[in-house]
């Protein structure tokens, strides 16, 4: 199906984490289909410095895309709650919410400290909660709205060794569909997008080596991890294009849903 071009004009999107990786992609692919993206994240100097790049790149869209950068760490429920409220002040009500922000903390499930396990939980897990609650219930009130939460396929197949992350991205899978079910008699439909692998420095993080690209592809039997089919790892553009599908009137009649673009590693 053709994408028309300006799909979102007229609608404001927030993005969480959106400094880099497949938050960043998203956000400069609302804007380029016509969204006004308000940009979040608790990377202050790198949201900066991805909002002014987005906003300056002259391949991004005939005229300058509008995105803006909102400081926030979706953990703190009442910077979460102030921060939806300038957004609004400032750009309008927001009609398209994409849940991207996430930590990694990797370990064995028996070796994971306090610490690692609540801040996974709290960032991608009950961040999920703190927006949805400043965020939705506008959208219930004008008839329409649009939540996609980029989760992993780690929700749903066991990994080695990200015991923590996976359940707190299993846990944000869930929410999002009860959510999805709570909110569909008015309107507003919820979808999860579950990536693989893909080239962000959140991945990068877990290459060792300049053979770390090529052994994702290839799998690891001792980690009980199979390759990849389509033989690449994603580009966060993959993603983003899977989120503007499901926040687009295209994806009008599709609600608590979970696409897995992973290039066919989960073998789903």
């Amino acid at each position: 199906m053709r994408v028309p071009r300006g799909e979102f004009e007229g609608r404001v999107a927030l993005v969480t984490g959106a400094a880099q990786g497949i938050g960043a992609a998203v956000a400069k692919t609302l804007a380029d289909l016509g969204a006004a993206v308000a940009a979040t994240d608790r990377a202050t100097d790198r949201l900066t410095d991805t909002v002014a790049a987005l906003t300056t790149d002259p391949a991004s869209a005939t005229r300058a895309p509008t995105v803006r950068p909102y400081p926030l760490d979706v953990t703190d429920t009442r910077a979460v709650t102030a921060t939806v409220a300038r957004v609004e002040r400032e750009l309008g009500p927001v009609d398209v919410l994409v849940n991207v922000a996430g930590v990694l903390r990797t370990g064995p499930a028996l070796d994971i400290t306090d610490q690692d396990w609540a801040e996974t939980l709290a960032v991608n897990t009950t961040g999920l909660l703190h927006l949805a609650r400043a965020v939705v219930p506008g959208m219930t009130r004008r008839g329409a709205g649009a939540v996609v939460t980029v989760a992993s396929n780690a929700a749903g197949v066991p990994r080695v060794g990200m015991s923590a992350y996976a359940a707190s991205k299993a846990a944000a899978v869930m929410f999002t569909k009860c959510l999805g079910l709570e909110v569909a008699a008015h309107g507003v439909r919820c979808n999860v997008v579950c990536p693989g692998s893909t080239d962000t420095p959140m991945q990068r993080v877990l290459w060792q080596g300049p053979d770390g690209p090529r052994r994702v592809i290839d799998g690891d039997l001792a980690a009980h991890r199979t390759g990849i089919p389509l033989g690449r790892i994603a580009q966060p553009v993959d993603v983003a294009e899977t989120v503007a599908f499901l926040a687009s009137d295209r994806a009008r009649h599709i609600t608590m849903q979970d696409i897995y673009v992973d290039g066919g590693a989960t073998l789903r």
